[in-house]
């Protein structure tokens, strides 16, 4: 059995009002256009999510609940970690080490610059930056979430907006 991790960065948020603190940033109308379309890239490969994690910030659960409306999972069942606002690289991968064994494909919603840092960690050619509403599936041939390191998981695909839009 495998696993597979969808790390997506969210989709791009509205700097329109400054009086809004960080967390309760919406997104814009760029990022209104990109979450919906990436979300249906993925539905259009079939893939099946068996949980979607996400940071609770506005824009990231935005962008979750497109892709949870797009792969038919139920929004009110993504789950929202607290530690993916403002998280380091070692706690995104703390979080990925503890998912359900019964999970096989999970996609995981969160913030730059950690997105970055963690897909480079299992990726064989560098990254300079995920973009927002950039995917990065990683693939590990393993029985457990807690398998999970550099030896056993592997970046195999990376999607973002631009490819698909100029």
């Amino acid at each position: 059995m495998s696993k597979t991790l969808y790390l997506i960065r969210h989709a791009k948020s509205s700097w329109a009002d400054p009086s809004l603190n960080d967390f309760d940033r919406p997104l814009n109308k760029r990022g209104l256009r990109d979450a919906p379309f990436m979300a249906r890239l993925l539905a259009a490969q079939h893939v099946k999510a068996d949980a979607i994690i996400s940071s609770p910030a506005v824009r990231t659960m935005a962008t979750a609940r497109y892709f949870a409306e797009a792969l038919q999972y139920p929004s009110h069942q993504i789950l929202q970690e607290n530690r993916l606002y403002e998280a380091a690289p070692w706690d995104i991968i703390e979080i990925i080490r503890q998912g359900k064994a019964e999970w096989n494909s999970v996609l995981l919603f969160g913030h730059n610059p950690s997105i970055t840092s963690v897909a480079n960690r299992y990726s064989q050619s560098y990254i300079a930056n995920v973009p927002t509403c950039g995917i990065c599936r990683l693939e590990a041939d393993i029985q457990n979430w807690s398998e999970w390191n550099e030896n056993t998981a592997l970046l195999t695909n990376f999607y973002y907006p631009k490819q698909y839009f100029t």
